[in-house]
């Protein structure tokens, strides 16, 4: 077997070797260059081609980490949407009797006078009823009213529970 690997490099010598004449290079002198060359094609295209693949790929996998965390987040509040939404409606139909319950400006002075009236029944010498400039909040805007009534202090306390109701 050494006998035919010496055979395969007869006559060969290496200080001779050139590149035109690759043609008669002896076989084994061929396949050791067809596999260097084989060898360096791989690790170029292992370094150029693969290594950009690679990193590419490590950027799409820390992108998925960042989207299922998303997707957690989306799924957490979409199994939580009938709830909220029904929660929402609570909050609607809650909003609107409220609404429902404060004066309009139409209902002011029917209301000035429910307040004289509740004055009257609790036995209150109503002097006078004012309405004070409006102040904003943020959220609504109150209408103070000034009363100025006299009578004894129950009187005053049924006066207070009849506004009150």
């Amino acid at each position: 077997m050494i006998d035919d690997f010496k055979g395969a490099f007869k006559g060969f010598d290496p200080n001779n070797l050139d590149l035109a004449t690759a043609g008669t290079w002896p076989i084994g002198v061929k396949i050791i260059s067809y596999i260097l060359v084989f060898v360096l094609v791989v690790f170029l295209g292992i370094t150029y081609y693969i290594s950009d693949k690679e990193s590419l790929l490590d950027a799409q996998v820390r992108k998925e980490d960042d989207l299922k965390t998303e997707y957690s987040g989306v799924s957490n509040r979409v199994a939580n949407l009938a709830g909220l939404r029904k929660q929402m409606a609570d909050v609607e139909e809650q909003f609107k009797e409220i609404k429902r319950q404060l004066p309009t400006e139409k209902e002011v002075p029917g209301l000035l006078e429910d307040i004289t009236n509740i004055g009257i029944a609790s036995g209150l010498t109503i002097n006078s009823i004012a309405l004070q400039p409006e102040r904003k909040e943020q959220y609504y805007i109150e209408l103070p009213i000034l009363i100025s009534a006299q009578g004894t202090y129950h009187q005053v306390g049924n006066f207070v529970s009849g506004i009150a109701a």
